[in-house]
């Protein structure tokens, strides 16, 4: 029983249900066939009791003036006729005089004449008191245990009292008939749980399952947020009804509170790593100042030749980058640069092919940039050192990485494509944010400034990722405006 009871609602409701239909089919077929059987005993008997009156009143005469023969045609005349056929009739006759003795009977073999009634059978043994008891009233009796029912009628006249006719019928009479009712009685039980069945079955799953789903749901509220429920699954106005529109209601409100939280959260940390880069900044900034007047005061009045100069040239455009791009993390921080050129595209290839070579990595590069371009070179410059070391990193050995760098009207375009391990929906959705390094070798912040200067520059910076062959492919691209404030 515990076992039903621990099951789920959506075999229990239909179950129960169809149960509950089984079993009040059973409980109305029941009803009618013992309702059926008290009327077949009924009509059986009321017909005896006519019968009995009937033969009675013939009997007197014939016993007044002992006539035997005569009495034994009478108890007789019934068995003989055709309607003697009928499974309602008697199974026999006996007459009983008034002390009890058989007087004539149907049957002289069981029933022998003058023999003594209590004596022949147990069960007359214990009708024989009532059956001898003077009255004019028809009983029925039915001992206990008996297969037979006896119908009794007294023979009298008046105040003359001659004896007791006795009709006994067999139960298989009524039980003959019986069968008939009840076999109608099952086919319209039948009838009835195979039309009610099916239905209480789609009504219970119908109830039951939306149950199931919503106890899913709210089970993962732990784990994660869940999909909303369909409200095609159950449309109704009723408690069910409401209840799945309250959980949906429920959800969105999670999904908007948690959505908050995380804003806050992405706020509160972009507000600290600001307060942290602003610091970093300006304790760099001191020293490369520093070094850019000891570097300008060597190359004015040191000496140095061709090859020095060349040298303290590229450490000088050097620092200058990196002051510039600490200057970029500084959202106050305006930073000056002169133009983009199309050899600051070959500076970039040129630092980075040892890089490339050193990984293991091809390196394929299309820049199709051949006059200056209004863009802070600078900027520039290190929003593609820093994808293309990302990229190296993500290829591995025997990987490739190719750059397409075009202007289209007014925008120019850079795209560098990786092989590698694809990123997952939940990296790339922060995949520009501090410190959320896919690779565990790197710090997290290259991406992140790139998304910083790139902002800054009035562009965009997107990024896609697929499995293409069999193997990972991430695209980042990044447009800015030419002539962006600088």
């Amino acid at each position: 029983m515990r076992f039903l009871l621990n099951l789920s609602f959506r075999y229990k409701v239909p179950l129960w249900g169809s149960l509950l239909i089984v079993g009040t089919a059973a409980i109305i077929s029941s009803t009618l066939l013992l309702r059926s059987y008290e009327e077949l005993k009924s009509d059986l008997l009321r017909d005896a009791s006519n019968q009995g009156r009937t033969m009675a009143t013939t009997l007197f005469p014939a016993m007044l003036h002992d006539q035997v023969w005569r009495a034994y045609e009478i108890i007789k005349a019934p068995l003989g006729r055709e309607s003697g056929k009928s499974p309602g009739q008697a199974e026999s006759f006996v007459v009983l005089d008034r002390p009890g003795h058989v007087y004539v009977s149907t049957d002289p073999e069981n029933l022998p004449m003058l023999a003594e009634f209590r004596h022949l059978s147990p069960e007359f043994a214990t009708l024989t008191e009532t059956i001898t008891r003077p009255g004019g009233e028809t009983r029925v009796l039915e001992p206990d245990g008996s297969d037979h029912l006896f119908v009794t009628t007294a023979i009298h006249e008046e105040q003359a009292h001659l004896g007791t006719l006795v009709q006994i019928y067999s139960k298989k009479v009524l039980q003959s008939r019986f069968r008939k009712s009840a076999g109608q009685a099952a086919l319209i039980a039948v009838l009835v749980i195979v039309l009610l069945l099916p239905i209480g079955w789609y009504w219970g799953q119908r109830t039951a399952v939306p149950l199931v789903r919503l106890t899913e749901r709210m089970e993962e509220l732990g784990r994660r947020l869940p999909e909303d429920l369909s409200p095609e699954l159950y449309d109704y106005q009723d408690e069910l009804g409401r209840l799945y529109r309250a959980y949906n209601r429920t959800l969105q409100q999670l999904r908007e509170k948690a959505q908050i939280e995380s804003q806050m959260i992405h706020s509160e940390r972009l507000a600290a790593i600001g307060k942290l880069t602003a610091g970093i900044a300006h304790e760099i900034n001191n020293p490369l100042l520093g070094m850019l007047t000891a570097l300008n005061t060597l190359r004015h009045h040191g000496e140095s030749g061709p090859r020095t100069l060349k040298t303290l040239t590229l450490v000088e455009r050097g620092l200058i980058q990196i002051k510039d791009t600490v200057g970029a993390l500084l959202v106050e921080a305006k930073v000056k640069s002169r133009d983009l050129s199309p050899q600051d595209m070959e500076d970039v290839r040129t630092l980075i092919e040892p890089q490339a070579r050193e990984k293991g990595v091809s390196l394929r590069w299309d820049s199709q940039l051949n006059a200056p371009l209004p863009l802070p070179s600078t900027s520039v410059r290190q929003v593609l050192i820093n994808l293309l070391l990302n990229a190296i990193q993500a290829s591995g050995p025997g990987g490739e990485v190719a750059v397409t760098i075009t202007t289209i009207d007014t925008t120019l375009s850079m795209v560098v494509v990786n092989g590698g391990q694809m990123l997952t929906d939940m990296q790339t959705a922060h995949l520009f944010e501090p410190f959320a390094n896919v690779d565990e070798r790197g710090h997290g912040l290259g991406l992140w400034v790139c998304y910083q200067i790139v902002r800054q520059l009035g562009g965009d910076i997107a990024v896609e990722s697929e499995m293409r062959d069999g193997l990972g492919r991430t695209s980042f691209k990044v447009t800015l405006p030419v002539g962006a404030p600088q």
